[in-house]
C-alpha cells in the first residue's frame, strides 16, 4: 500500500482497553550469589578463570537475591550429571505450569470475572519451552478455561515477551472492537531460569576467553522496534542441554541508544491521542526492563531520567534480578504498590534483535466500571 492509497486512521477513536488485574508470583526459594557459587563448587572447577570472573560477576552485579524453583541442595540441577533440554522441558511443564496458574487466579481475582465463561482469548509467551501442545494450552486447561477460547503462543521475542504479550493483545482487542465482538484477554509469561545454571557453568568453565564467550549466567532468571543489525548481539542458541543466552557487551550502549527514538515517536502519539499535548518527561513514572544495572543507568542517563521515576525498576532487579520476559510485568505489579505515583507509565522491555517494546499506560483513578 502506498502513501495515495494508504486510508487516513487519525481520526479513529480509540478503543477503551483496560488492565483489569495484574498478578505476579515467583518460585519459591531465594538465594543470595553465595549459593549459587556453593552450587558450582559441588560441580566444576571454581578455579578456572572464566567461570571465577562469572561468578565474580554474579556476587558484584547488585543482585541481592534470586528466586528458584530449585532448593540448590538436593533434587533437580544438583545432580552430577547436567539436566538434558528433555528434562527441563518435562520441569518447565510441571513448575513453570503451575506457578502460571497461580499468577493468572491473582489476576483473575483481581478482575472479578468469570474465567471460564467470559475470557475470549489468551495470549502468551515463554523461552525455554519446544513441545506441543505449548504450556499456554496447559494453563488454559488447569485455569478451565472455554476451550472456545483462542489461544495464541508467542516465539522468539526473549525478554520483551512481557510487553509483546501486551501489544498482541491490545491489536486483537481493536480487531474485535472492529467486528462488535467482546475481548477479555488473559495474557501471561513464565520463564524458570536457574535449572539452566548448571550448563552455563560448564560452558564458563571450558571456555578460556570470557571477551569472546558472550554467555549470560541467568539472572535467578504500544511500540515495537527491531534492529536488525544487531541481531548477533543479543538472542539465544538451543544446545542438547537448554539455552545458552548471548548477550554481549555491546548490550547496555544499544539498548539506551534505542529508547530515545522509539520513545519520542510513540509519546508524541499517545498525547495526540490522549490529548494531553502538554505531557512531559517527568509526567511519567518508568517500568523499565532490569536487565542489568549497566541498561538501567544506561537509560536513565540517556533520558535524564530521575531515580523515583525507575524506582520499581531499581527494587526488582535488587531483589529479584533479572528473571527474563515477565520482569518488565513484575515492575508495573511493584510501580502500584509504591505510592500514589504519576498518572501516565511508560513500560519498556528488550528481546533479540535488539527489540525495543514500549507502552504507554495511564493509570486508574478511583472505581471504574468496565464490563
Amino acid at each position: 500500500m502506498n502513501d495515495k492509497t494508504k486510508p487516513d486512521t487519525s481520526s479513529l477513536p480509540v478503543p477503551d482497553l483496560w488492565i483489569t488485574g495484574i498478578g505476579t508470583q515467583y518460585p519459591p526459594y531465594l538465594h543470595t550469589a553465595e549459593k549459587f557459587a556453593r552450587l558450582a563448587e559441588r560441580f566444576h572447577d571454581t578455579e578456572k578463570p572464566v567461570l571465577k570472573k562469572l561468578l565474580r560477576l554474579t556476587h558484584n552485579c547488585g543482585i541481592d537475591t534470586r528466586a528458584s524453583t530449585l532448593n540448590m541442595e538436593t533434587g533437580f540441577g544438583c545432580q552430577e550429571e547436567i539436566p538434558t533440554i528433555t528434562d527441563l522441558d518435562h520441569w518447565f511443564r510441571k513448575h513453570g505450569v503451575d506457578l502460571t496458574a497461580q499468577v493468572c487466579r491473582k489476576a483473575l481475582r483481581e478482575w472479578a470475572g468469570d474465567a471460564a465463561e467470559d475470557i475470549t482469548h489468551t495470549v502468551a509467551f515463554n523461552s525455554g519451552v519446544q513441545s506441543f501442545s505449548g504450556y499456554d494450552y496447559l494453563v488454559a486447561r488447569k485455569l478451565g478455561l472455554s476451550y472456545d477460547a483462542e489461544n495464541i503462543f508467542l516465539q522468539g521475542v526473549g525478554c520483551a515477551g512481557g510487553l509483546s504479550v501486551m501489544r498482541v493483545a491490545a491489536e486483537v482487542a481493536c480487531g474485535a472492537t472492529l467486528l462488535k465482538k467482546p475481548a477479555r484477554i488473559l495474557c501471561f509469561s513464565c520463564e524458570l531460569n536457574t535449572p539452566y545454571v548448571r550448563h552455563q557453568y560448564t560452558e564458563a568453565q571450558t571456555a578460556t576467553d570470557l571477551e569472546n564467550m558472550d554467555i549470560a549466567v541467568p539472572a535467578a532468571r504500544l511500540g515495537t522496534c527491531c534492529y536488525p543489525r544487531y541481531l548477533q548481539n543479543m538472542g539465544a542458541v538451543l544446545r542438547t542441554t537448554g539455552y545458552s543466552s548471548i548477550i554481549t557487551r555491546q548490550v547496555p550502549n544499544l539498548t539506551k541508544k534505542a529508547v530515545p527514538p522509539l520513545f519520542e515517536k510513540c509519546f508524541g502519539r499517545y498525547r495526540e491521542k490522549t490529548g494531553q499535548h502538554d505531557l512531559g518527561l517527568y509526567d511519567l513514572d518508568w517500568a523499565l526492563h532490569p536487565g542489568g544495572m549497566a541498561i538501567i543507568d544506561g537509560v536513565k542517563e540517556e533520558l535524564k531520567l530521575t531515580e523515583e521515576q525507575i524506582r520499581a525498576t531499581r527494587q526488582i532487579y535488587r531483589t529479584r534480578g533479572n528473571s527474563g520476559s515477565p520482569t518488565v510485568l513484575c515492575v508495573l505489579d511493584m510501580l502500584r504498590t509504591m505510592g500514589e505515583g504519576k498518572d501516565h507509565v511508560v513500560a519498556v522491555a528488550f528481546g533479540p534483535g535488539l527489540g525495543t517494546e514500549m507502552s504507554f499506560l495511564r493509570r486508574c483513578r478511583g472505581s471504574v466500571a468496565v464490563a
